[in-house]
């Protein structure tokens, strides 16, 4: 059975089902059917895509559950499917984009049409898995209204025109910038993992002791006047400071800055079109590789996973998430203790993504969901400025592949003490 979300009571869930799945839909609104059908490179998925596949999420793994239901149109089953071979044949991920037809009024048909029969449901039934399973669902169409925006972002980047995605929230004044330093962290045997309260997914289970080894963590995110330091420096070309992988990609790929800087370095591409770089802002859109690579310039390193969760035990999720509608980054604000644990940029830490001691994927098709990417992949911590807050907590895993730069990611610095 999947973990039921105790955060979600069973009377509330259909209030949080109707409320996130309505925001998917909102997250589209000014987006054209053309915005919403482009792809622009294989890692991506089209806006249309995604607000199809979730729907599929629902149709396959909660409305399915009953013999008598009938599908929408049984041949989407194959359209939308995203990697759950158990369940049957996919669609190639790279053309995804190529699926004209359905047509974007179609497939907002078909979310109205899912969510009919889910509401349905949830007025009639509230069995402890049916509730555990909407809980997944909402979780996984969270992960997509994020992958959303970053794919959007994506495409108009690649745009000659560089169109902007809307008007974003201001994000306030900060009188002065917090300067860097580093804060012990606790050393010792220690426990990670979920706690047993609220909702986790798998790979965020069982809860384990591990160890821990003197050291600090930064205070605060790594900003964009850090990075254009490196950048100016020449870290870019020099191998020395690169994973061997890493320089591959740079050269590969011409790599000279983070991926949506302007050659000026004094730029960058925004989902609220091209802007002045703002040096206080945390530096976005960085790879594991580009993440690392600053770390051994800076004679530092990457957190650990395990350090940056030991740091965020029994902080509160606060900041700047999907819900102020910024959608960038902001400058950290003076306080005390670690600040930006959560919002702003998702944080490359130094742990490949493999599985805890004593895992257990769930049972049946929905094991597919996390612990078969368990290989060749980095973990991340803390969310961004498009996650949802309640979607976030500190157990909460990430993973991406160590190339990957149009994800909010960047980093914080570790030390050993």
């Amino acid at each position: 059975m999947v973990v039921l979300p105790q955060a979600v009571a069973e009377a509330d869930i259909a209030a949080r089902f109707w409320r996130v799945r309505q925001t998917t839909v909102a997250l589209c609104e000014g987006l054209s059917a053309e915005d919403l059908l482009v792809q622009s490179m294989p890692d991506a998925s089209p806006g249309k895509w995604h607000l199809a596949h979730t729907s599929w999420f629902f149709e396959q793994f909660v409305l399915g559950r009953d013999p008598a239901y009938r599908p929408r149109d049984p041949a989407w089953h194959y359209l939308f499917n995203s990697y759950y071979h158990s369940v049957g044949p996919i669609h190639a991920r790279p053309s995804r984009g190529l699926l004209s037809r359905p047509s974007l009024d179609d497939v907002l048909g078909y979310r109205r049409y899912v969510d009919a029969a889910v509401g349905e449901l949830l007025a009639s039934d509230n069995e402890p898995e049916l509730t555990s399973l909407v809980a997944l669902g909402l979780q996984h169409e969270q992960q997509h209204q994020e992958l959303l925006l970053t794919d959007i972002k994506h495409a108009f980047w690649s745009n000659p025109l560089q169109p902007a995605y809307g008007q974003l929230a201001p994000a306030g004044k900060v009188a002065d910038a917090v300067p860097l330093r580093f804060i012990s962290g606790v050393d010792g045997v220690v426990e990670m993992g979920h706690c047993g309260e609220g909702f986790a997914f798998d790979n965020e289970t069982p809860r384990h002791r591990t160890l821990l080894q003197p050291h600090a963590l930064g205070n605060r995110l790594i900003t964009n006047a850090e990075y254009q330091a490196f950048v100016h420096e020449g870290g870019y070309r020099k191998s020395g400071l690169w994973l061997s992988d890493g320089w591959d990609a740079v050269q590969k790929g011409n790599w000279q800055h983070p991926m949506y800087w302007g050659d000026d370095l004094a730029s960058e591409f925004t989902l609220g079109g091209v802007r002045a770089l703002d040096p206080d802002e945390p530096v976005c859109h960085l790879s594991y590789f580009e993440a690392e690579a600053f770390a051994r310039w800076a004679d530092a390193r990457l957190p650990t996973e395990a350090e940056w969760e030991s740091a965020a035990q029994g902080a509160q999720i606060q900041g700047n998430f999907q819900d102020i509608r910024r959608f960038h980054p902001r400058a950290a604000v003076p306080d005390e203790g670690v600040l930006q644990l959560y919002g702003d940029v998702w944080e490359w830490t130094a742990s490949p993504y493999v599985s805890y001691p004593g895992f257990h994927p769930l049972p049946g098709s929905l094991g597919e969901y996390n612990g078969k990417f368990m290989c060749g992949q980095w973990v991340l911590r803390g969310g961004s400025c498009v996650t949802p807050q309640d979607h976030l907590r500190a157990s909460y895993r990430n993973f991406f592949p160590p190339h990957a730069r149009w994800q909010f990611a960047g980093l914080r610095l570790g030390h050993d003490r």
